[in-house]
């Protein structure tokens, strides 16, 4: 499903026009952006959560040249499934 996809099922679901429903998907990844750049979790009940993950600076091999190299440390965005949501995919 692509964005567009999940837009008109949005709009279907909630008896919304495709407008609105593409300003409030919008909105809410814009939101959830915000709070992850904050630092901050997500926690959507029945759904998941999301939370950003600090990754250490580590050494690492390029597998061309068998150069050892330095692979800074970076922050990445983690998602755990909620049982709703787990139980829904089974």
């Amino acid at each position: 499903m692509n964005k567009t996809e999940l837009i008109n099922s949005i709009a279907e679901k909630a008896g919304l026009t495709k407008v609105q429903a593409k300003v409030a998907l919008d909105a809410t990844v814009e939101s959830i952006t915000e709070q992850l750049a904050k630092g901050d979790k997500i926690a959507l009940i029945g759904f998941g959560t999301f939370a950003v993950s600090e990754k250490t600076a580590r050494k690492g091999i390029n597998p061309r040249t068998k150069e050892v190299i330095e692979i800074p440390a970076r922050k990445s965005v983690k998602f755990k499934a909620g049982a709703e949501l787990t139980n829904a995919v089974k």
